[in-house]
C-alpha cells in the first residue's frame, strides 16, 4: 500500500493522499464471471477547489476540465479497463496526473502582430479584382 502514497506529478509538483479517494465498484467489460464476483474497477474522487495545488493551476484545470467536473466542484474519474483492482488503480492515478500536468504548464501569450505591407496590398488588390468581376455581372444595357 505504500506505492500508493503522495500523487508525485512532477518535480515541483505533489498531490497528497489524503485529497484523492478512490472507491471500488464492480466492473463491466474483461474478466469473465470475475466481473460478478470482484470489485475491480475504482472510482478516483478529487476535491480540485479545496485542493493544495497552486491557485494558477487548478484554475487552469477547472477551465480545461469543467465538463468533467461535478456541481459542488469533485472530479470523479473511473478505471476499469484491466481485470486487476491495483493495475485499474494505478491507471486512475496516472489519468489525473497526465491531467493536472496538462493544467500545470500555462499557455503562451499571444504576441500581437502586424500583416506585412505586401500582404495587405496584395489583399486589397484581389479584393478590388473580385468587386470588378461582380460589377461586370450586372445588367446588360443599351444593347436593343
Amino acid at each position: 500500500m505504500s506505492e500508493f502514497g503522495d500523487l508525485r506529478i512532477s518535480a515541483d509538483l505533489t498531490l497528497p493522499a489524503w485529497e484523492i479517494s478512490e472507491a471500488f465498484v464492480r466492473a463491466s467489460g474483461p474478466g469473465g464471471q470475475n466481473v460478478n464476483k470482484v470489485s475491480t474497477a475504482v472510482q478516483l474522487t478529487w476535491q480540485v477547489g479545496a485542493s493544495s495545488l497552486p491557485a494558477g493551476v487548478k484554475d487552469r484545470f477547472q477551465k480545461l476540465f469543467a465538463s468533467r467536473i461535478t456541481a459542488d466542484g469533485r472530479l470523479i474519474l473511473e478505471a476499469s479497463e484491466h481485470r486487476s483492482q491495483l493495475m485499474n488503480r494505478q491507471a486512475a492515478r496516472e489519468r489525473l496526473a497526465e491531467m493536472i500536468l496538462k493544467a500545470a504548464v500555462p499557455p503562451k501569450r499571444r504576441i500581437k502582430t502586424k500583416p506585412t505591407a505586401g500582404s495587405v496590398r496584395r489583399r486589397i488588390t484581389s479584393k478590388k479584382k473580385r468587386g470588378e468581376v461582380k460589377a461586370l455581372r450586372g445588367s446588360v444595357t443599351g444593347e436593343d
